[in-house]
Order: C-alpha cells, then structure tokens, then sequence
C-alpha cells in the first residue's frame, strides 16, 4: 500500500489566515526568523515572569556561560589543590562537603534559582547577582558579614582567586545584588539558550530588546 502524501494547507485569503500560515507552514528565511522572535518574546515575558512569580525571584534560571565553577576532577583531588585558600577562611574540607554543588557545575548547565532573604543566605551557598558586568554573576558564598546591611564575598571553585576589577569586586557584594539562589542544576541545557543568543546576535535581534548589552 501507498502511504498518501500529506496535502500541504491552501494559502488562506483573509489577513490573520496569511499571518498564521507564515508563521506555521511557510519554510521561507523570513518565516523562519519570525519564529525566532517570537519565541524569544513568548520566554522573556511569559515563560520567564511565571517562573518568577512560583520561585520568587525575577532571575528564575540562569544558563552558566563560564566555566569558573568547574572541578575537571574529583572533589579529593580538586581539595587537596585548593585547600589552603579555603583553611585560611575558616572552611574545612567537611564544611565544604557539606555545601551545595560541592562538586561545582559547569559551562552550558541551566541552574534554578529561588529568592532568599539575605540572612537566610549562608557561607557555601551558590549565588547569582548582578554587577557591572553585562551578565549576572554565579558563584560560591565564602564570607558573610553584617554591616547594617549584609555583605558577601564570593568566589568561583575554579578561579584561583576573587575577581576585583572595574566590573565585579567579589569581596564586596551587597545583599541589593543579589539575584537568587542556586537550588537546582539541569547539565547542559544551558547550551540551548547560549546558541540561541549566538544566533540572535549574529542576526540582530538580540540587541533589538537588549539595548544596552
């Protein structure tokens, strides 16, 4: 038997039938190119503010775009590589076991977030905020101070040291900054959301709503 060929719809007469045919079965560049933006639309301000209001944070997910809390061993051997950095805050290997992601996570990986009261934010949390830098920042509690206000200091697992420059001052992070915390971790799915945005910015559209990137 032959299997019949499916009939391709006929090309509607009134304006919201051509739009939707566009948009669903025409396979032109431009056809393709609309339903990148409108998917990019749907996520920012549909998908994204729902999360946000079930996580209580306005950054819900975060897809890691550096590798600054990467291991690339296991936890004794990366240990025994960091351990004076971390004995001389006070954090033993057992503190650190204890934490979460102790095993860090990588570049490409989605991270859910939820928000936090900062004092309910404790030394070895994973936090995501905001700098001076065109992204947010995610990387590890490793100091915690009350100064009318709650100061962190942060660090990333692979970084040989706290970022301090015109941008990012790890060793002043004020609780205003502060984003969400890191609860959850998808590997890999970040990749997604990093080609889509490559894509974006080679074509254009990525600045039409990001003005200021």
């Amino acid at each position: 038997m032959f299997r019949k060929k499916k009939k391709k719809p006929k090309k509607p007469t009134t304006l919201l039938g051509k739009i939707w045919y566009f948009i669903w079965h025409d396979n032109s560049v431009a056809s393709w190119i609309v339903n990148i933006v409108l998917a990019y639309l749907i996520i920012k301000f549909i998908v994204y503010p729902g999360l946000g209001l079930v996580f209580g944070t306005n950054f819900p997910i975060v897809a890691v775009v550096s590798n600054s809390m990467e291991h690339h061993m296991p936890l004794d051997e990366w240990w025994a590589k960091n351990e004076d950095y971390y004995l001389a805050l006070n954090i033993t290997r057992y503190d650190f076991e204890e934490y979460p992601f102790k095993n860090g996570f990588n570049r490409g990986d989605i991270m859910f977030l939820i928000g936090k009261k900062p004092e309910d934010i404790n030394i070895g949390d994973v936090i995501v905020f905001k700098s001076k830098k065109p992204y947010p920042i995610i990387h590890r509690v490793i100091k915690k101070d009350d100064k009318n206000m709650w100061v962190f200091q942060t660090k990333g697992d692979n970084n040989k040291a706290q970022i301090r420059d015109s941008e990012l001052d790890e060793t002043q992070v004020l609780e205003e900054q502060i984003l969400g915390k890191a609860v959850f971790r998808v590997p890999w799915l970040g990749y997604v959301k990093i080609w889509f945005v490559d894509l974006m910015k080679i074509t254009g559209i990525y600045y039409l709503f990001n003005p200021a990137f």
